[in-house]
């Protein structure tokens, strides 16, 4: 009996990275969920992916921290390597650049760019020994335009976009394909304090998107079917860029 491949969803207790586990589920993979302190939420996660009849072992570590996650990751390794890598982990702490703390710049910085740099720098030279895997990194609408008190935010993602396409090219030959996906307005907790009565007005959807708008396109991402795809950046975004 073939064994399902495995995905690393990082930041997958909540939100877009939780739809995105519960969606490769689906498909066939065993997750593993990273999360950093969640765990009433992690185990709800687990319990829905495992009602999928898949495999989910959580991984309880900051992937901000290089020597957490290759502490969590290095003996998995040593016996099985994810097909599919899916950095997702960050968050927001919006402010104006003139009001901005040292650390409210850095943490943001940290938790997207020295994240996706952790985990991809740990299972990476795992994939390129097999000859296969996909790395998808979940970037932002705020990549590709600008936001007021979103400075820090807009930098990290937009570095993930820039890491994304290099790293395409320095691993395609051997059939790690990478690729990122640039989410719009998600209905998640990132979007609370923001105003999305007249932000939904600029939508040419006339609405967010959901977490699962995400998934599906990360899902197809990971499939057999985007074996000639790689190097590139989904816009998902209901029209607003």
């Amino acid at each position: 009996m073939q064994e399902n491949k495995i995905a690393l969803v990082t930041g997958a207790s909540r939100g877009i990275g939780a739809a995105i586990a519960k969606t490769l589920a689906r498909d066939g993979f065993d997750i593993w969920l990273n999360y950093r302190s969640n765990d009433e939420q992690a185990n709800k996660v687990k319990a829905e992916i495992e009602s999928l009849g898949a495999v989910c072992l959580l991984l309880k570590f900051d992937v901000a921290n290089y020597a957490e996650t290759e502490k969590a990751l290095s003996p998995l390794l040593e016996k099985q390597t994810p097909f599919a890598v899916i950095n997702n982990a960050g968050f927001r702490r919006d402010t104006l650049l003139v009001w901005m703390k040292q650390e409210e710049w850095k943490d943001v910085i940290s938790v997207t760019l020295d994240g996706y740099f952790n985990v991809t720098k740990t299972v990476l030279p795992f994939m390129l020994r097999n000859r296969q895997g996909r790395i998808i990194n979940i970037a932002s609408a705020a990549a590709h335009h600008g936001a007021p008190g979103q400075g820090n935010y807009s930098a990290a993602k937009a570095g993930l976009v820039g890491a994304t396409r290099s790293l395409a090219f320095e691993v395609a030959k051997r059939n790690v394909l990478v690729n990122a996906v640039s989410p719009g307005y998600i209905e998640t907790e990132m979007l609370e304090g923001l105003p999305m009565e007249q932000i939904v007005k600029n939508i040419p959807l006339g609405k967010a998107g959901k977490p699962e708008d995400i998934a599906e396109i990360t899902a197809f991402l990971a499939s057999e079917k985007a074996g000639y795809i790689t190097g590139q950046v989904f816009q998902v975004n209901g029209g607003i860029f």
